[in-house]
């Protein structure tokens, strides 16, 4: 099953591109893997809510209306990794569409994007910068398909 992690803007700081590119081409050796970033309008002048809806609006346009949208966002379905590994799994069994994971820009998610998820999932109950999620994100899902294929990448 392809999957697809969507990010608003574009990763900052060389540190976390070099780690979210590991983890990326790890990935790509057990499942199709598409990471893509979308550049959203500058802030200048504009409110939180025109941020997020201008975000939203780019969203919603590059996904199919098949997708099985997933956000990774604060208030969403909490796991260890291994539950995420189990429900992961899942995923890749019963859904017939590509799964999309999206990390929202600094202000959250326009509603018109919750209203459209499928389901949220949450990374911690700790705040994460949105830069950071992404590493966070991708080291974990290759940590689930390790779990999956009981490599010895996760000690447990």
């Amino acid at each position: 099953m392809k999957t697809k992690f969507i990010q608003i803007h574009k990763t900052e700081d060389l540190w976390l591109k070099e780690g979210i590119q590991m983890y990326t081409s790890r990935i790509k050796r057990y499942v199709p893997f598409e990471s893509k970033e979308i550049e959203a309008p500058a802030p200048k002048g504009r409110t939180k809510d025109q941020i997020q809806e201008a975000e939203a609006s780019k969203v919603l346009s590059i996904i199919n209306p098949s997708d099985h949208l997933i956000l990774l966002d604060d208030k969403g379905k909490s796991f260890s990794s291994e539950q995420f590994a189990v429900w992961l799994n899942k995923k890749f069994t019963t859904v017939n569409s590509e799964l999309v994971f999206l990390v929202g820009g600094a202000y959250g998610f326009h509603e018109s994007i919750r209203n459209r998820a499928n389901e949220s999932i949450s990374l911690s109950s700790m705040t994460f910068t949105h830069q950071m999620v992404r590493l966070i994100f991708t080291e974990q899902f290759y940590r689930a398909l390790t779990i999956l294929r009981n490599e010895p990448y996760h000690h447990s």
